[in-house]
Parts: C-alpha cells; structure tokens; sequence
C-alpha cells in the first residue's frame, strides 16, 4: 500500500475517491496525461487493494476500498503511539536534571 500511495498522482486519486466513486476518464482529467499512463496507475491501486474497479459497457469505475485503508490506518495508529511513547522517554531523559 505505501508503494501505491508513494505517487502523488495516486495520493490524489485516493483523495478523489473519498468523495465518491469516479470514472477514470472523470479521475484522469485533472492530471493531463494520456489514458494508457493514467490507467497504469489505476492498476497499481487495485494492485494495492486500496481501489475496486468495475467495467459497465466502456466505462470503467473506481470506489475507494475503505477496509484496506481502516487497515492502514490501524498500523499507522500503533506506529504513532509507539513511536511517541520513545520520543516522550527521550524527552524525559533529555529534560531530567537527575538523568545527567
């Protein structure tokens, strides 16, 4: 997933989807590139599990995967309760007059 969302032009599409599902005409149009580039990064996406992609006649439409994202934000949550528990000990350690 972070490989997927390491791309700015993802990061945006994900953005995109957050309001809703969207064509990937209607997605790639903000960012002026052809369709066979923006398509690649389409795939990457549903590579990732981050987008669900489905075809209708020649439209294809993308709906954001909020269960991979919960997934995703879950770790980024005990990352960030473990990482501010050790920059607090250090703080302390720093800060403490009896440590030095």
């Amino acid at each position: 997933m972070f490989d997927a969302l390491a791309d700015p032009t993802r990061r945006e599409v994900v953005r995109r989807l957050g309001r809703g599902s969207a064509s990937v005409g209607e997605l790639s149009r903000p960012f002026g590139m052809t369709l066979p580039s923006f398509m690649k990064h389409v795939r990457a996406l549903e590579a990732s599990g981050l987008i669900r992609t489905r075809k209708v006649g020649r439209v294809r439409t993308c709906v954001l995967n909020r269960e991979r994202l919960a997934v995703l934000d879950d770790w980024l949550a005990e990352q960030r309760t473990l990482w501010e528990s050790r920059t607090d000990r250090l703080e302390q350690s720093v800060t403490d007059p009896k440590e030095n």
